[in-house]
C-alpha cells in the first residue's frame, strides 16, 4: 500500500507494525491514533484511490513510506524558526511539512520561502491543513506529531525522511491552467488578502473589477514563478471590499486569470499522464482544494 482510505483500526495496525506514515482527516479520527512513526493534517477531503473525489468523516487518507524511509525525525517549527526548514534537511533524502491553514505558520512560509537559507536544494513537500467547508472560521486546522501524539495549531510540523539504500527522490507540480488572454493584473503588497489591483497599470477595487467583467473565480490567477506555473485560486470575494485568496500574491509579478479549461477532470488526467507516466512510481501526491471542488 502507498496511498489509500483506511479506517482507524487499520491505521492502528499500520502504526504498532512499526510503519512509516502520512494521515490526512478529521481531527478526532486523528486523536485516536497511538504515537508512532507518522505525521498527519486535519482535512475531510480526498482523492482517493478507486473512489475519486471523495469526502469523509469516518475514515482517514493514509500514505505509506515505508519501502522508502530508512528513519525519520520529527521537528516542530514556528513562524521564527521556519526559515531552518531546509537547513535542518541536511543528511536527510526527503522531507514532508504540514502546515495550518491561516496560521503565522502559514502566512510566514507562504511569504518568504524563497529567502530561507538553502532553499530548494533539498526536496520539501506536503501539504496545509485545513478543516470541512462549513466550518471555516469556525474550527481551526491542526497538525499532529504522531511521534508524541502532540497536536499543534500555530506550528508546521516536519518529518525528515533519511532514504533506504537505492532509493532516490524528485518532486513536481501537475498544472493543467496557463495564463489567458485576459488584462494583466499586479499587486502593490504581498499577501492573502488584497483590496486593490492595478489592471494593465491601472488602479482598481479588485473585487468590484471581478464583478464587473463576470470573472469565473473557479478558475485561479496563474503567474510564472521563474519557470514554474503557480496558481492562486480564490477563495472569497466581497463586493466592494476584500477578495481573499488560498495563496499569497506577490508585488512586482504579473499575473493574469486562467484560460478556461473545457473539461476539467480529462486536462487534469492528461497533465498528470505527461508529467507522471510512470504511476507506480509514484510515492506520494496532494491536491488543492479547488481541484477537490472542481
Amino acid at each position: 500500500m502507498q496511498q489509500n482510505m483506511c479506517s482507524v483500526a487499520e491505521v492502528e495496525k499500520l502504526i504498532h507494525d512499526g510503519h512509516v506514515l502520512l494521515v490526512a482527516g478529521e481531527e478526532g479520527l486523528l486523536s485516536k491514533l497511538p504515537a508512532g512513526k507518522w505525521l498527519g493534517g486535519t482535512i475531510p477531503y480526498f482523492v482517493a484511490p478507486g473512489q475519486g473525489g471523495t469526502v469523509s468523516q469516518e475514515q482517514v487518507f493514509v500514505t505509506d513510506l515505508s519501502a522508502l524511509a530508512a528513519s525519520v525525525t520529527v521537528a516542530v517549527y514556528d513562524q521564527n524558526t521556519l526559515g531552518k526548514v531546509y537547513t535542518d534537511a541536511e543528511g536527510s533524502g526527503l522531507s514532508f511539512i504540514i502546515v495550518p491553514a491561516a496560521s503565522p505558520a502559514h502566512a510566514s512560509f507562504a511569504l518568504n520561502a524563497p529567502n530561507y537559507k538553502d532553499f530548494g536544494c533539498r526536496p520539501l513537500i506536503g501539504w496545509v491543513s485545513g478543516v470541512h467547508l462549513n466550518d471555516l472560521g469556525k474550527v481551526t486546522p491542526k497538525v499532529f506529531d504522531g511521534t508524541t501524539g502532540t497536536l499543534y495549531a500555530q506550528e508546521a510540523v516536519v518529518m525528515h525522511v533519511t532514504l533506504s539504500a537505492g532509493k532516490s527522490v524528485d518532486v513536481g507540480i501537475v498544472n493543467l491552467f496557463e495564463q489567458g488572454d485576459g488584462d494583466i493584473l499586479t499587486f502593490t503588497a504581498d499577501g492573502f488578502v488584497t483590496t486593490d489591483v492595478m489592471v494593465n497599470g491601472v488602479k482598481e477595487n479588485f473585487a468590484d473589477y471581478i464583478t464587473r467583467n463576470q470573472l469565473d473565480t473557479k478558475l485561479p490567477l496563474v503567474a510564472d514563478y521563474y519557470g514554474a506555473l503557480v496558481n492562486i485560486s480564490f477563495q472569497s470575494v466581497e463586493p466592494g471590499g476584500e477578495v481573499k485568496l488560498y495563496a499569497p500574491v506577490f508585488s512586482g509579478i504579473r499575473y493574469k486569470l486562467a484560460r478556461p479549461v473545457s473539461n476539467y477532470a480529462e486536462a487534469f488526467g492528461a497533465q498528470l499522464l505527461k508529467n507522471s507516466p510512470n504511476s507506480k512510481s509514484l510515492a506520494f501526491s496532494c491536491n488543492c482544494i479547488p481541484n477537490y471542488l472542481y
